[in-house]
């Protein structure tokens, strides 16, 4: 075993070492600079600049090991290209109706939604602290995708998760007299055992009854939503201002350091929790047998369950990691400072809004995390869209086209492939026109 770990570890020096750097620029070093911006400045120069040189060179290497790589029959990048397509035409149609509503400041907007969370530091913290629910919801229903189940219920999920955690956070108040990070992970903790137990609900009747999980799952938001109206009113309502209980400040989701270098944004420790969520969905997925085995059952039920697998017993599983992850988001997202669990009978939209960045991110872990940064980099570009007599329901507008574009996935791609392959073919016809000169 310790051989292994060994080898491991002189495998992969390289991506350690950059790691462990980069843990140090984000979570440590900048606390020594608080009041000093020139060095907070070269601080953030330096995680850029190792980020995209370690992206860069991931790339050198891959195109050095694989010569004779084609991106035509890369299904990775035909999709990633299918996506960034989507992208532009969601952008270029939100240009053309700005146009049409005012004209003279439609491209002064159109700049303010390109910038989006990157206009200055407090957009760009704000941008994280408004992704992170996104993307954990999105990772829920991508999970879900990639085992084959269609998980609607993800706003379910996360309502009984929020509830959850709120209650600990207001009620179980003596663990933090302990301990506030011990008291804010029993919370979050909480949240997950509620959302697994909401989610496991469909995936029961789905294995053992074989009803379809998207009528279960979308019944059940309701029941979670009325349910939680009743509970918040019964054990944690806040008569004086008409909604739950503000948690104590010790289940308050901890800033993790993030603020000395994001300050004056809402940024929180949430954005590490979603990331660690990233990778160790990745790993399940793609890098253990179980992850083979639940997407195994996803393609074909019957097949698998000849092969050997339990496809009962995996669908559960894998609706009760969906629901555990949407149950996480809805824990972080209430366990801030300012915001409150209102008894409302309306359906919290992150848990749908998870499911058009699950089909941007391509239901890849990694590509809803970027998906889930650009939903949150134009909702604030809405924000400060206002500044230019826009509403900021045009950012809906975008996104919703961008969801359609995406639906038509399949299509773009056949335009994605000829548009390589003609790429490729002008490529390969380029040595062999030097020949023929060369002999002239």
């Amino acid at each position: 075993m310790w051989e292994k770990v060994k080898n491991y570890l002189v495998a992969n020096a390289l991506n350690l070492n950059i790691g462990f750097f980069l843990f140090l620029l984000v979570f440590i070093i900048p606390q020594f600079f608080a009041n000093n911006d020139s060095i907070l400045l070269v601080i953030r120069g330096l995680i850029v600049a190792t980020g995209g040189g370690y992206i860069f060179y991931k790339l050198l290497l891959f195109r050095k090991n694989n010569p004779n790589f084609k991106p035509s029959e890369s299904k990775l990048l035909v999709d990633v290209a299918g996506s960034i397509i989507a992208i532009l035409t969601g952008l270029l149609f939100g240009l053309i109706l700005m146009l049409i509503v005012n004209p003279g400041q439609a491209f002064g907007g159109f700049f303010v939604i390109l910038q989006g969370g990157f206009r200055n530091i407090k957009s760009f913290g704000d941008m994280i602290y408004f992704s992170v629910p996104i993307i954990l919801t999105g990772l829920s229903v991508a999970f879900a995708f990639r085992t084959g189940l269609f998980n609607i219920g993800a706003t379910g999920q996360l309502t009984m998760g929020a509830y959850a955690a709120v209650y600990i956070g207001v009620k179980w108040g003596v663990i933090g007299e302990f301990s506030p990070f011990l008291h804010w992970l029993v919370a979050i903790l909480g949240a997950i055992v509620a959302g697994a137990l909401w989610g496991a609900i469909p995936g029961l009747l789905k294995a053992y009854r074989n009803v379809n999980e998207v009528v279960s799952s979308i019944m059940l938001n309701y029941v979670a939503m009325y349910l939680n109206t009743m509970l918040i009113v019964k054990y944690i309502y806040n008569r004086d201002f008409a909604r739950a209980l503000a948690p104590k400040s010790t289940a308050v989701t901890p800033l993790m350091n993030l603020h000395y270098l994001l300050p004056n944004s809402s940024v929180s420790g949430g954005i590490v929790v979603a990331i660690v969520v990233v990778i160790i969905l990745h790993i399940i997925l793609n890098k253990t047998t179980f992850g083979y085995e639940l997407k195994a059952v996803g393609f074909n039920r019957d097949a698998s369950k000849y092969a050997g697998m339990n496809s009962k017993r995996n669908i559960v599983y894998a609706m009760v990691i969906s629901g555990a992850v949407a149950g996480l988001a809805g824990g972080l997202m209430y366990l801030v400072d300012g915001k409150f669990l209102q008894p409302l009978n309306v359906l919290i939209p992150e848990g749908f809004t998870g499911i058009a960045i699950s089909l941007l991110g391509l239901s890849s872990p990694f590509g809803v995390l970027l998906a889930g940064l650009f939903y949150g980099s134009l909702k604030q570009g809405g924000f400060y869209l206002q500044l230019y007599s826009f509403t900021p329901e045009i950012i809906d507008i975008i996104i919703a086209v961008i969801i359609y574009a995406s639906a038509l996935g399949l299509f773009l791609q056949k335009f994605v492939i000829r548009a390589m392959k003609k790429r490729e073919m002008l490529i390969d016809q380029k040595p062999e026109e030097a020949v023929e000169g060369s002999d002239a």
